[in-house]
């Protein structure tokens, strides 16, 4: 009859330092993550995008390339929305500047990668990023889905980054906002000591060891297993370096659910029913209908 409330905290505190119940954290303590580094810059490279409103209120997404290695951030750029294309492209940007990597590692994006996508045909199927990848020996390493601390160190930079660019003049341009993350970038690679790198900088950390490369042994090498249906017309389509392609089969094999097995350019069309080898082409990707020769 006091009207007294405790708040359950108390009462849980209570209860736990008396031995009445056993602590069931609902997360896992940090101590319990293992943390990796690359062991060489250009070892590998994380990517990720985050979201940016301007001071009109209009949404932008910016995308970051960081070396796991040093955290050095090697491209960071805005757009009005992050599209395969413009993966691609700041990727081959960065290459040009810095040398390739001997991998990536994203998440599960679309930008980044099919293989979650639904049904057996996105699974086998390649976008932009992941053609230029393969084609250049490169591996493609993405995160475990329902586990982000797998690209921690690109999501904790663009934190870093967003509470940066909040503390500055609202930006109203697009081309405002690239202006400010230039300077935040120039300063976190050249001016910032960074506590796990031993209070070096990144641009310290990067250029005190020799880069590392893509595997030859694994350019071109990667092999894929397409189900698909020849269409009404004789034609089946695939999608290489994020173009579509249209592959002739002939008008008898309408309807015919096929197999398509691709190693990079290299296809067999095989008859799912029977095995028979209805086609066999090298893909020529400047062409978008293979002709059936």
């Amino acid at each position: 009859n006091h009207n007294t409330i405790i708040h359950p905290a108390t009462i849980w505190r209570c209860l736990k330092q008396h031995g009445a119940i056993t602590p069931q954290p609902q997360k896992r303590p940090r101590s319990s993550y293992i943390r990796f580094e690359a062991s060489l810059p250009n070892e590998t490279w994380q990517s990720d995008f985050t979201h940016f409103r301007l001071a009109t209120g209009a949404d932008t997404e910016i995308i970051t390339w960081l070396d796991d290695h040093s955290r050095l951030a090697l491209h960071v750029s805005a757009h009005h929305r992050i599209t395969a294309k413009i993966v691609l492209h700041t990727f081959q940007e960065t290459t040009a500047k810095y040398g390739q990597p001997a991998s990536t590692l994203t998440d599960n994006g679309m930008v980044f990668t099919t293989k979650l996508a639904a049904g057996r045909k996105g699974f086998n199927s390649r976008n932009a990023l992941e053609a230029h990848l393969a084609k250049h020996g490169i591996k493609q390493k993405n995160s475990t889905p329902g586990h982000p601390t797998t690209c921690g160190k690109v999501e904790r930079f663009q934190q870093t980054m967003k509470n940066w660019l909040r503390h500055q003049k609202a930006p109203t341009t697009i081309e405002d906002l690239q202006l400010r993350i230039n300077q935040f970038v120039k300063e976190y690679n050249n001016d910032r000591p960074h506590r796990s790198l031993g209070r070096h900088t990144p641009a310290q950390k990067y250029e005190a060891l020799g880069k590392d490369k893509p595997n030859p042994n694994t350019l071109n090498n990667e092999s894929r297993v397409r189900y698909d249906k020849v269409d009404s017309t004789g034609v089946v389509t695939f999608r290489f370096a994020g173009k579509m392609h249209h592959i002739g089969i002939g008008r008898p094999h309408k309807n015919t659910k096929v197999i398509m097995l691709i190693d990079g350019l290299e296809i067999r069309v095989v008859d799912q029913k029977t095995g028979e080898l209805i086609r066999e082409l090298t893909l020529d990707p400047a062409r978008d209908y293979q002709r059936q020769e």
